[in-house]
This record gives C-alpha cells, structure tokens and sequence, in this order.
C-alpha cells in the first residue's frame, strides 16, 4: 500500500498523530523526515522499534518525541524483523513523560549542550561516594570542554551526559565555568536574533518570537549561546515552520545574505 501522509510537526504534536495508530492497534511503520529522519514500527499498536540515524530502541522513540520539525509518513502493513523495544506503549509513554519532565528540570542547570562545567571548590572536608559513570563525566568537565565534547568523549547521548553533570552539580561537585567558554568558538552575533525575528514576523505574524524561542529549545540553546557555526542550521530550520513557499525563500535569502556580510 502507498504511504499516508500523517501530518506535520510544526503543526501538530508527534503524540496526537500516533494516538490513533495505537488505539487502532494498526501494523506498518511511521516515517519521520525532516532536519532529522527516523522511524517507529508498529505491531498491533505495540511500538516494537525505533530508530534515527545515531540511535535505535528506547533511546530513539525518547529522541523523535521530542522532535519538532519534520513530515510524517506512515506505510502500513509493514513489518520491521527488528524488536528493539519490549516495553508496552502505555509504559513507554509514560516513561518518555518522566523523561520529557526530568528534561525540563536538567536544563535549569545545564542550559545547553555547549555549556562548560568545571570543578567546584570544595567547603568542606566531608566524603563523597560517587559512580563510575560520574566520575567519567567529572574528570572530563575541565572549564573547557562542552557538555556536547563530553557526550562525544565518552559516547553517550547528550541527555545522559546532561543528566550526569545536573547531579554533580546538585551534589556540589561541580560549578559552570562562567567566562571560560572555549576561545575557538564564536557566539551569535548581537543583532542576530532582532534581524531573525523581524524577517520571521514577515512570514509568520506575530508568533515570530515565540518559535524562535521554541527552536532555540529543540536546538538546546539560548539567546546567548547559540554559536556562530549553527547560525545558518538555525535560520534553516526556522524557514521550515513558514507555510507559505515564496515566504519561506524570500526568508532564507534575507537571512543568507546577512550571514553572509558577517563572515
């Protein structure tokens, strides 16, 4: 059978589009293309597997719920021979909640994956019993690496190693390393985000500001941390939230241009 065009992420929630695919225990396989691409297998309305390009299983399924860009696809009737996901949806969603939730309480303290942590001076004498997976993650946060090099250094996912460094520093091991951010990389320029938004708002109204906060949030960063050299993906992705397609290009081409001029 051809595949079914589900909807699109910028406009609606990947949850509400795979609700009716697990109530109607169907069998075939969503598609997710975007910025990104990934997959989730279906078996009588059991997730059965996930995968993107940098992961599979669990671990994926968490990933594509938290994308927020991307055409949806779903091919019914096929099957995938992978079974890299056991758990029943109704405590995998429920899981992915906790996980969404706990996400949301890391990022007060590990704002972004470009942040750099450091050791804390140490107020008193008192023993600490940390983990192996924790003292990984201490001896590598030197002031001068980022979470995401960290991530990259011990093979982890961003989300583990994000969670990593949020309990060293609750237990006051470590500190983020204010002003000490690698002297090779650049950050966004000062007028960067008004220029974003006033061409946005062309395309996009008044909601302008609000997804660009929304991207900034899928891309784990901040006004004042988003680098330089993610400039250009920034606005790209931005330009997929604009329905209208002569808006989206004329968008892309401002924006290109003024990239351009600051190199």
């Amino acid at each position: 059978m051809p595949e079914i065009f589900l909807g699109d992420l910028s406009q609606e929630k990947l949850f509400d589009i795979l609700k009716p695919l697990l109530t109607g225990k169907k069998n075939g396989r969503v598609v997710l293309k975007g910025k990104e691409t990934g997959e989730i297998c279906l078996e009588m309305g059991n997730i059965v597997h996930a995968k993107t390009v940098h992961s599979f299983g669990e671990h994926a399924f968490f990933e594509i719920m938290g994308w927020r860009t991307g055409k949806i696809t779903f091919e019914p009737d096929v099957s995938s021979k992978e079974r890299t996901i056991l758990t029943p949806p109704e405590q995998l969603l429920l899981n992915w909640s906790y996980r969404k939730q706990e996400g949301e309480k890391i990022k007060e303290v590990v704002p972004s994956s470009h942040a750099v942590f450091r050791l804390s001076l140490q107020k008193d004498a008192g023993e600490r019993n940390i983990r192996a997976d924790q003292w990984n993650v201490l001896a590598l946060c030197n002031g001068i690496r980022t979470v995401s090099e960290v991530a990259q250094t011990l093979n982890w996912d961003e989300f583990k190693t994000s969670k990593g460094v949020y309990q060293l520093v609750q237990a006051g091991l470590l500190e983020k390393a204010e002003g000490l951010r690698p002297l090779e990389k650049k950050w966004a320029w000062a007028n960067f985000f008004q220029m974003v938004e006033n061409e946005l708002k062309k395309g996009m109204g008044p909601v302008a500001s609000f997804i660009i906060d929304d991207k900034l949030f899928e891309f784990r960063e901040t006004k004042d941390s988003l680098p330089q050299d993610q400039a250009l993906s920034f606005v790209e992705a931005l330009s997929e939230e604009i329905p209208n397609g002569q808006k989206k290009k004329e968008f892309l081409r401002v924006m290109k241009e003024f990239l351009s001029s600051r190199k």
